[in-house]
């Protein structure tokens, strides 16, 4: 089979046909497009369609591509991927990427848990009250990078920044991380997915590819979700990713 028969099999399968993207009006560099992502991306590697649609959603949601969330958050149904996990891998890019672009990327999923009659299937995920939302998260981070290591940065920053570490627990682990339907595996992978599409956040990213490590995930899967951004967040930030797994996995 060519690599453009793949293409079209793979598209027909996730979007049940039409046009490639939203906006794409040039029918040479669609067809460019469409054979990269659909004939050569997502054909690599041991990914599963629905690890794929939730690692594509995430970087979406990064990038603050929304235009195109209503169609990707379909694919990722027709994929098998549930209205909560689709929320969920949202909802989990909010403390790397920004409320606003996450409100946003919501706002296009919902619209098309309506068009597929999965709105109300939506149900609340989040586990902490007010007063345990900060033990809780800190318990996570404690959990994934180490008890030491958490106490010791805790400890060695200095008064003006104690409320930031004290956010880092009780919000970004206690808020996010302590939630409900994604384990704490996939929690992890689309964090460090989030935070490579950023760019620029190469010593958060290798925390989180050593996190990933830490939780189960293998240097191979880290490959794998990184290789199924690029189309989206282009070569030189996937690369970055790769250096910063290189960093902390063995290449052999």
């Amino acid at each position: 089979m060519s690599r453009t028969q793949k293409a079209n099999e793979n598209f027909e399968k996730w979007f049940g046909g039409g046009t490639f993207t939203n906006g794409y009006t040039d029918a040479e560099f669609e067809s460019i497009a469409k054979n990269f992502l659909w004939g050569d991306v997502s054909e690599h590697g041991g990914l599963s369609d629905k690890q794929r649609a939730i690692v594509i959603l995430t970087t979406l949601t990064a990038s603050g591509t929304y235009e195109v969330i209503e169609k990707y958050a379909g694919a990722a149904l027709r994929a098998g991927v549930s209205a909560n996990e689709i929320r969920e891998t949202l909802i989990q890019c909010a403390p790397y990427v920004g409320l606003e672009r996450v409100n946003l990327s919501l706002k296009e999923a919902y619209a098309a848990f309506e068009k597929a009659g999965v709105a109300d299937t939506v149900t609340e995920q989040g586990t902490v009250e007010e007063d345990t939302r900060f033990n809780n998260g800190l318990a996570a981070q404690q959990n994934i990078f180490g008890a030491e290591n958490i106490n010791n940065m805790r400890n060695a920053a200095p008064p003006a920044l104690k409320h930031i570490q004290d956010y880092l627990s009780a919000y970004c682990f206690g808020d996010f991380y302590t939630r409900k339907t994604l384990d704490l595996k996939m929690r992890e992978l689309i964090t460090f997915c989030a935070i490579c599409s950023l760019g620029g956040c190469e010593p958060q990213a290798k925390a989180h590819a050593a996190a990933n490590i830490s939780v189960g995930n293998t240097r191979e899967m880290l490959i794998d979700a990184i290789t199924q951004c690029l189309p989206f967040i282009g070569f030189p930030r996937t690369l970055n990713a790769i250096s910063c797994i290189d960093s902390v996995t063995s290449q052999n």
